[in-house]
């Protein structure tokens, strides 16, 4: 991996009393202004502990930040015409629902509300929310131009804390830094994802509904699922929200004759996802049964179904068919641009392209990724474990259930990592670090008409050069922020 010369000098000549001085000052400042979670292992509703970050933030090149910020609009309306085409999400996923038992449940899914909801419900089940984050990483391969890792259509999370908590800001005041503010651009992603969320109530147009949020049975990133809430009241004083797990909604809303969603005696406006995504949600059929019933209702669903099939990873690999994006995106400029940003990406369906495919991974594992139709982190594989598993599979449909991505080389850098319970005092070493970009999108449809489509804010991650997953829920990464310079490529 490429180096990307640090901004500053670390670790900044400060005396080593003064250093451990500054981490725990910062940890308590981040702490006391909303930047915590829940342990996972000492799960306790009362106790937060420091969300783990970075002690500065990471150099970003600013031309391939803006790219990012610029295209976010075209991705939006490419997911919602995804989202609509349902001979395209039928020929993406056909092969996969065989043999993935959780995207085979979501589809029958899709499948019994095409069926029977859309119609029913009319012209209410034609309005449709996303709340969206596409995910990046610079490649040194390609110039350091930004390449995406994929796109989050259910549950994008940390728009809340990330435009909420401004740690990094306050670090480079303790240092003396002020001039540098100028270089972590604004982000008002809570905003922006909130904004979107009460312009759906609005257009529900019942002043009395309510936002339903889908929680997790343990909200471990409980500040930046509140952020959100917070913000909506707000921003919309007589707005109520509701938090429920799925399993609760199956046994306490239900659907009026004419299929309003009905949770504490209050008609669902919108409901809000921030679990649903994994396996893990559905403990039974009784949390299948919950989704299909918001499924059916007239509630505007942040994401339904569709936008949900939308982001899987077998639809990403689909889109970077060459002629694809034609199909949904008609200027040419913007298909240029989106095409872009895309890495490599392949089937490994049980035909000729995807024995094509198994033997790039096998010949050389360490340049791809595999990655299954999930969300939420640690599902991927990588190095020998691509080959140990495809040879595992190599003459079964459960091929069918992956694709294969190119591996992106991100520049290292260097920095701090802090976490709870982290002794400083013991080890104070750099870290060789890499980085991934997020950028959140609302778009709000009624049918084919798009009444908002905006780019509302960002999110970084880094974690360990040693470390694949980057997911900082599922404990791998460090939130950030990009320090943004002008870099003159070669």
């Amino acid at each position: 991996m490429a180096q990307l010369k640090s901004w500053i000098s670390l670790p900044l000549g400060l005396p080593t009393n003064e250093f451990q001085e500054l981490i725990q000052k910062t940890k308590d400042w981040t702490l006391m202004h909303g930047g915590g979670i829940r342990s996972k292992h000492h799960f306790s509703s009362d106790s937060l502990t420091v969300v783990p970050f970075t002690l500065l933030p990471s150099v970003f090149p600013r031309d391939e930040f803006q790219k990012a910020l610029n295209i976010q609009p075209v991705l939006n309306e490419l997911t919602h015409m995804v989202s609509r085409d349902y001979e395209f999400l039928q020929s993406c996923l056909e092969k996969t629902i065989e043999v993935d038992e959780f995207t085979n449940n979501l589809y029958k899914l899709y499948e019994t509300v095409r069926e029977e909801g859309f119609t029913q419900c009319g012209a209410l089940q034609s309005k449709c929310l996303g709340l969206l984050r596409s995910d990046y990483m610079l490649d040194v391969c390609h110039s350091l131009s930004v390449k995406q890792v994929e796109m989050n259509t259910i549950a994008s999370s940390f728009g809340g804390m990330t435009s909420s908590v401004l740690t990094h800001r306050f670090v480079l005041q303790q240092l003396d830094l002020l001039d540098t503010f100028k270089l972590l651009p604004e982000n008002k992603a809570v905003q922006g994802l909130c904004s979107a969320i009460i312009k759906a109530w609005e257009l529900f147009n019942d002043e009395d509904s309510v936002v339903l949020v889908i929680i997790e049975d343990k909200s471990i990133n409980i500040c930046d699922q509140r952020f959100h809430e917070f913000e909506l009241t707000r921003q919309k004083p007589e707005l109520r929200v509701i938090r429920k797990t799925l399993t609760q909604i199956s046994n306490e809303a239900k659907l009026t004759e004419s299929k309003d969603l009905i949770v504490q005696s209050k008609k669902v406006a919108v409901v809000y996802y921030r679990a649903g995504y994994s396996p893990d949600h559905y403990h039974s059929d009784a949390e299948w049964s919950a989704r299909l019933l918001i499924e059916r209702s007239t509630a505007i669903k942040c994401p339904n179904i569709q936008y949900h099939l939308a982001g899987t990873k077998k639809v990403q690999q689909s889109l970077a068919i060459p002629g694809m994006l034609e199909r949904f995106i008609k200027d040419p400029a913007k298909v240029a641009d989106v095409r872009e940003v895309f890495t490599g990406l392949y089937s490994l369906d049980l035909d000729e392209s995807g024995d094509k495919a198994v033997k790039l991974a096998l010949d050389n594992p360490e340049c791809y990724v595999l990655k299954p139709q999930r969300e939420g982190g640690g599902n991927n594989f990588y190095g020998e474990a691509i080959r140990q598993k495809l040879m595992s599979c190599i003459n079964s449909k459960e091929r069918s259930a992956w694709i294969l991505m190119e591996k992106i080389c991100p520049p290292v850098q260097q920095n701090y990592l802090i976490r709870p319970e982290q002794d400083f005092t013991k080890n104070s070493t750099l870290n060789d670090v890499i980085s991934e970009l997020g950028i959140f999108g609302t778009i709000l449809c009624d049918g084919d008409t798009i009444l908002l489509n905006e780019q509302v804010g960002h999110m970084m991650r880094t974690k360990l050069t040693s470390c694949n997953e980057g997911g900082v829920h599922a404990g791998d990464g460090v939130l950030d922020s990009p320090f943004l310079i002008d870099l003159q490529k070669k």
